[in-house]
């Protein structure tokens, strides 16, 4: 090993995803742990937990010294409650917003054009033709305008709609006007496609409620791929039940979905089982950032995404 290089112990849940890190800098040691049992190190420099099921692993690092938990996700609600003190947390953005924003499109489209009712009169070998929305000239508004927000929002702009974009706080980014969520309310009368990315947490608990709902037009489609506490899903299931709203979501409350909900049976719910993030753009992005990180390390420099401690 070369004179000043930092040597490094590294741990990631799988063989493949050793293997997607590629060649690393002398002196990295990557070790693979699923984090089914104890650690396999007193001291670890980074810790990638497996992704999914992070809440069930945190525990295994109590004890552990760790330099960094990289997260696999961009979410990171309750982690704060499950690291262990003292460890410094960051999630996983630049890995997941292209992909996710490719599926909020795809429920959109998949919503508007009546997809599900002809792959299910495919399966009955039925020819059924439909006239349905489009999504070309549809006001839609953006709940959220972080890394997910704005990647769904350049790939709406091709399809020839109207974008208003809700955030936290007012500004102008990147030439788009976004408006404060205080604005919520006024805006929501006007909105045919309404697609949220907002994370979760006690501040965004809800936001989409019955009031949200009821202020909506008839018909309005609700497209959801931040997280399943962001809407209540009793009054989402009224409001679609009476055919007043449509809703097609990635995420939901709880999750998973458990057999026998009412959403399950709703016609105008289109449901996918949390998968936004989970296509082959992952892995080698994933890979990138972890790379980032070993290299920031070893030269002294602070981690990238830190979300908790630091």
């Amino acid at each position: 090993m070369s004179r000043g290089i930092r040597p490094l112990t590294v741990t990631v849940p799988t063989a493949d995803f050793a293997a997607s890190l590629g060649d690393l800098p002398d002196g990295v040691e990557v070790l693979v742990w699923d984090m089914s049992e104890a650690a396999p190190r007193d001291r670890l420099d980074i810790v990638v937990p497996p992704y999914m099921s992070i809440g069930r692993t945190l525990r295994l690092l109590e004890g552990v010294a760790v330099g960094l938990v990289q997260g696999q996700s961009i979410g990171y609600d309750g982690i704060d409650r499950l690291l262990p003190e003292g460890l410094v947390f960051a999630n996983a953005s630049s890995v997941h917003e292209t992909s996710t924003a490719e599926l909020a499109v795809t429920l959109t489209l998949a919503a508007q054009r009546r997809i599900p009712a002809f792959v299910r009169a495919q399966d009955q070998g039925r020819w059924a033709p439909e006239f349905a929305q489009s999504l070309a000239d549809r006001r839609v508004l953006l709940l959220g305008y972080g890394g997910v927000g704005k990647a769904v929002a350049a790939r709406l702009a091709p399809f020839e709609v109207e974008i208003t974009a809700v955030a936290s706080r007012a500004r102008v980014e990147d030439g788009m006007p976004v408006h404060g969520v205080t604005e919520l309310p006024a805006l929501l009368a006007e909105a045919e496609i309404v697609i949220v990315t907002l994370p979760g947490g006690a501040q965004t608990r809800h936001i989409v409620d019955d009031g949200f709902l009821a202020t909506l037009p008839d018909g309005a489609l609700v497209v959801n791929v931040g997280r399943g506490s962001l809407i209540d899903t009793d009054a989402l299931v009224d409001h679609v039940g009476r055919g007043r709203i449509r809703a097609a979501l990635d995420v939901t409350d709880p999750e998973p979905l458990p057999e026998g909900h009412a959403l399950w049976a709703l016609p105008g719910a289109l449901i996918v089982p949390h998968v936004g993030g989970a296509s082959t753009a992952m892995t080698p992005r994933i890979a990138r950032l972890v790379r980032r990180q070993i290299e920031r390390m070893q030269a002294g420099e602070a981690p990238l995404n830190v979300v908790l401690g630091g």
